[in-house]
């Protein structure tokens, strides 16, 4: 298998299934509203570093929570509990999507690079992106953002500013997928965190499958 160049201007991808063993699938192209909409309706997403060319992924297995499936740990009920949790959608998307930019560069790199913060922007002005936030007692304490198409939400970021704060506003925002019946929030990887929250890997051809049923 090889690793196919793109073209400006010319919108296509090659078949998800002919993407390297890391999930490698493409080189090139541009960040347009149009491609990030075919690219994520596929299972695709870009991610590489400032000083690379864009590289398009697309990993064999696959990382997600089912909204129903969101996991409130004892002690985080417990913390709810105790503090007045809030959250809102979209308070200031170039905001958050920024601040998970910010904290990402903290803690040793991060692939939100400039283009990707005005690539994103634009998909959030057309209504296929947005973020959530929130709030402990008031004060601002993390949020996430992502591409949201059909009936999937593919989560990229999160951040927190508070102890808690990503984890309150996944929990805020998988509660309103599930009342609006989305199949799934695509994590695209595994971490500790997001299978503590409830999250399970499935093949890509399981994948497949969830999002002709985002579609539906």
């Amino acid at each position: 298998m090889a690793v196919y160049k793109l073209e400006e201007g010319k919108i296509y991808f090659p078949k998800p299934e002919l993407a390297e063993p890391d999930g490698l699938l493409a080189v090139g192209g541009d960040l347009s509203v149009d491609r990030l909409l075919l690219a994520y309706s596929n299972g695709i997403f870009p991610w590489y570093n400032a000083d690379q060319p864009i590289l398009w992924w697309c990993p064999h297995e696959r990382y997600i929570i089912r909204p129903e499936n969101i996991h409130i740990s004892h002690s985080m009920r417990k913390f709810m509990r105790k503090h007045d949790i809030t959250y809102t959608l979209d308070r200031d998307f170039a905001d958050t999507m920024h601040r998970c930019r910010l904290k990402r560069e903290f803690t040793g790199g991060t692939w939100i690079t400039d283009d990707m913060e005005k690539a994103y922007f634009e998909l959030h002005r057309a209504g296929y992106a947005c973020s959530v936030e929130g709030y402990i007692d008031g004060e601002l304490a993390g949020g996430l953002y992502g591409v949201n198409i059909g009936r999937c939400f593919f989560g990229e970021s999160m951040y927190s500013e508070l102890v808690n704060g990503s984890k309150i506003a996944l929990i805020a925002f998988a509660g309103i997928l599930q009342r609006l019946g989305y199949v799934m929030i695509d994590c695209q990887f595994h971490t500790d965190h997001l299978e503590s929250m409830g999250g399970e890997a499935i093949s890509y051809e399981q994948y497949k499958e969830l999002l002709k049923a985002c579609a539906m």
